[in-house]
């Protein structure tokens, strides 16, 4: 029996298809559905590869009225979604993008071992 995705999944798997991959804010390489063949293609520790797993990212949050809707979902890598939801107030999206984007640029958003094996540059 083949697994039904639910909106938030369906429109996360179309906005990483969408991004080729690439995390809305800093650009990276993010997996779906195999984090170990993704370690291993990108010579990462596991544990260093949680942080680039597909997370669906609401671009207006639902506790301010946003939707689970394609248009409000951006894929984004786990580090990003959660450093913009840990701050005591979060930036609004393309904001925190500015933000991230400058913070990759400066070689201070994703550890060394992470930049390196998956070759982060600023790509719009």
């Amino acid at each position: 029996m083949a697994h039904k995705q639910n909106p938030v999944q369906k429109n996360r798997h179309a906005a990483f298809v969408r991004q080729n991959g690439r995390c809305f804010y800093c650009s990276a390489p993010m997996w779906e559905s195999s984090q170990g063949d993704f370690a291993q293609r990108h010579h990462l520790s596991v544990p260093s590869a949680t942080w680039l797993q597909c997370t669906a990212e609401h671009l207006k949050a639902r506790q301010n009225g946003g939707s689970n809707r394609g248009e409000n979902i951006a894929a984004a890598c786990r580090c990003c979604n959660w450093r913009r939801h840990a701050r005591k107030h979060p930036l609004e999206p393309l904001a925190y993008r500015n933000f991230v984007q400058k913070r990759v640029q400066a070689g201070k958003w994703h550890p060394a071992q992470v930049r390196a094996a998956c070759a982060i540059t600023n790509v719009p």
